[in-house]
């Protein structure tokens, strides 16, 4: 799977789930899902009940994308 273009970045809605961050990041579903199991994912996660969400503004900042 190919990482995300800054235009794709910039397109995202407020929140993504995991798996569209993992992409942007460029490491695997698992990995990411790994991570953020152990509190060691590399911007802030939002835990949703068994769902973990992104903020987009954590994502681009960590990216540095505006």
């Amino acid at each position: 799977m190919r990482p995300l273009t800054n235009a794709e970045l910039a397109e995202l809605p407020t929140v993504v789930d995991i798996s569209t961050a993992a992409r942007a990041l460029g490491l695997t579903r698992s990995y990411a899902y790994q991570l953020a199991k152990q509190d060691q994912f590399p911007c802030k996660i939002l835990r949703i009940g068994i769902c973990y969400r992104v903020p987009t503004a954590a994502l681009q900042a960590l990216l540095g994308s505006d």
